[in-house]
């Protein structure tokens, strides 16, 4: 993957400029059987936008993600591997770096959730609750498809059913819920 450093100055400083206002840092939850808390924890990178050719121009030079365009007219520029994510999304908003505020404390909570993701080879119960304590300080303009409630609810149920698969997995045992 191309690194940070290796994107011209002037078309990073307009991806961070454009990411600033137009993109999202977002952890998407889907119902999921065969996930061993009951759900699959998606973190993405995104930029929605009208027009494809900026979005094209970005993807070139971060060399990763997809464009998809959306029922509702407009393009979609995502990353959400966490390879790419932690390869190359974090090391260049690491080096150019977001003006406002809110962009800044946003993308600080995404690094802490990718790193609490990748703490263990199954995320557990505690790192569900983490996570979804992160997500609470996030404003965002949509509403969550499933409430706190509805993902810690079924969090337990799958916790208490698979625990010691999910300790087994990480090699020791997890943190025992109060």
């Amino acid at each position: 993957m191309k690194s940070a450093l290796q994107i011209p100055r002037d078309k990073a400083y307009y991806i961070v400029g454009f990411a600033d206002g137009e993109g999202s840092f977002n952890t998407s939850f889907r119902l999921r059987l065969d996930c061993l808390l009951g759900w699959k924890i998606t973190p993405v990178f995104n930029i929605s936008q009208k027009e494809r050719t900026i979005l094209a121009l970005i993807k070139h030079h971060l060399r990763c993600g997809t464009l998809r365009y959306r029922k509702d007219g407009v393009w979609a520029y995502e990353v959400e591997t966490r390879k790419a994510l932690r390869e190359t999304i974090i090391p260049f908003f690491s080096t150019f770096r977001f003006l406002s505020e809110k962009k800044k404390r946003d993308f600080q909570r995404f690094q802490k959730i990718l790193a609490i993701l990748d703490q263990h080879r199954s995320t557990t119960y505690d790192d569900l609750e983490r996570i979804l304590v992160l997500l609470d300080d996030i404003d965002s303009k949509h509403a969550r498809t499933y409430s706190k409630q509805q993902i810690l609810a079924r969090g337990a149920v799958f916790w208490e059913r698979n625990r010691l698969r999910i300790e087994a997995l990480n090699g020791r045992p997890a943190k025992p819920r109060a």
